[in-house]
């Protein structure tokens, strides 16, 4: 931040302002105070102040740019999508991190989220805590129609929707809901249709590789899902994570794809699915894997921050065992530490959290580019044309690749291949 170092009036120690500026996060606020206070107390000398922006992640995104751009130093640390680090390592926004990083320290933290904050071989941020599409299901309705396990693949998925719905004749329940509305959501859902075909869209070089045959065959699935077995309703087409959370929430759907934050909703005293409900990695195509989408929020260092070091000195407490562990009990955040999936405290409050792991390291980055805005903008484009039926899977892939092409060129060392 802009403040110079003052003389603080307990002792000698200058005194340096870090501004930390991110998401608001809800229900976490008389914590965050005791966490500043707290980083304060062992840090003399660094005070932290909290900046909150808005809910809505374009919009922070926009702010971040907007300052950026104009080489602001008006905040030190950002909370950041994942999304949005190549881009901003690009651009110069953000502290290249490597030589703070050392290769033990990065041996903490699960190898997705390392992967997830390099960018050319360089770590530009700190996992704070991490995200990945998941399938809830109703344990009491599998069990009850003699399914002992929840779907591997996604022929299964439908066989038991089919046969459910077939015995329970209830027309307000449904068979499997997923986010199949134009925003970010639907890219992250088509590149779990996608990536358990065993579809890679890119590869750990930057390099554009689609099959574009499995690709128009994991398209096809979310359109027999709609239209051929109608297992998903045609509000699908409509929903996001909240829309969706509230119609399993409900006890109206069977299986429903969402974000590891739904789990301590659906386990709240007024949920109908409390202890009802278990997890389980995404279904795969008979000769896929399980993937489900990374997401997260991740700590970068302001490029203009007068205090980089400090900064990051902040973010290694935030993202540190303890803090983490708290975070996960009082909010339900998934830990990046790769040792808090095996606290045995944790464990026993928590049971969910050792199959929590094994889906985060499965969980698959979206294409890591810096112009990822834009080929999400072609992406969620022309996967709502395919479910609208406006367009055929093949044209879409087709169109994906005219518009994609020249954004891959531009980023320096990525290249674009395809097979068929």
């Amino acid at each position: 931040s802009k403040e110079k170092p003052q003389k603080s009036e307990t002792d000698s120690t200058p005194s340096v302002t870090l501004v930390f500026r991110h998401g608001k996060i809800s229900g976490y606020e008389g914590y965050f105070k005791h966490l500043l206070a707290e980083f304060t107390r062992t840090h003399p000398g660094i005070q932290v102040k909290d900046e909150s922006m808005p809910w809505d992640v374009g919009q922070q995104h926009q702010l971040y740019a907007i300052n950026l751009e104009g080489k602001s130093d008006s905040f030190d640390i950002m909370g950041m999508d994942v999304i949005w680090i190549s881009e901003f390592a690009r651009a110069g926004w953000i502290h290249d991190l490597t030589s703070l990083y050392s290769p033990e320290l990065q041996k903490e933290y699960l190898p997705s989220t390392i992967q997830a904050v390099t960018y050319q071989g360089k770590v530009y941020a700190v996992p704070w805590f991490t995200d990945s599409g998941l399938l809830y299901y109703r344990k009491d309705l599998l069990e009850k129609y003699g399914y002992p396990r929840p779907p591997e693949t996604w022929e299964e998925l439908t066989a038991m929707s089919h046969k459910i719905l077939d015995r329970e004749k209830n027309p307000s329940l449904t068979g499997f809901v997923w986010q199949g509305k134009q925003y970010e959501g639907l890219v992250c859902d088509a590149m779990e249709f996608l990536g358990s075909n065993g579809v890679q869209v890119v590869d750990a070089h930057g390099h554009w590789t689609l099959d574009e045959k499995k690709a128009e065959e994991s398209l096809q699935l979310m359109l027999n899902l709609l239209y051929r077995d109608k297992i998903s309703p045609m509000l699908v087409l409509s929903a996001d994570e909240e829309a969706t959370r509230h119609i399993f929430g409900n006890g109206q759907a069977i299986f429903l794809r969402n974000w590891p934050y739904a789990y301590a909703l659906f386990n709240k005293g007024d949920s109908q699915v409390k202890g009802q409900f278990g997890v389980a990695p995404l279904p795969r195509f008979k000769k896929g894997q399980h993937v489900g989408t990374l997401g997260g929020w991740f700590l970068g260092v302001n490029r203009y921050s007068q205090h980089p070091k400090e900064a990051f000195e902040f973010a290694k407490y935030l993202t540190s065992a303890k803090v983490q562990k708290d975070l996960f009990k009082k909010v339900g955040y998934l830990p990046t530490q790769t040792r808090l999936y095996r606290d045995s405290e944790l464990l026993w409050t928590h049971p969910h959290l050792a199959s929590m792991e094994e889906i985060l390291q499965k969980a698959k980055p979206r294409p890591v580019t810096p112009f990822y805005l834009g080929v999400s903008e072609v992406l969620q484009s022309e996967f709502s044309a395919v479910l609208a039926q406006i367009k055929t899977p093949r044209q879409a892939l087709r169109d994906i690749r005219v518009q994609v092409e020249p954004m891959m060129k531009e980023s320096s060392g990525f290249q674009v291949s395809t097979s068929k």
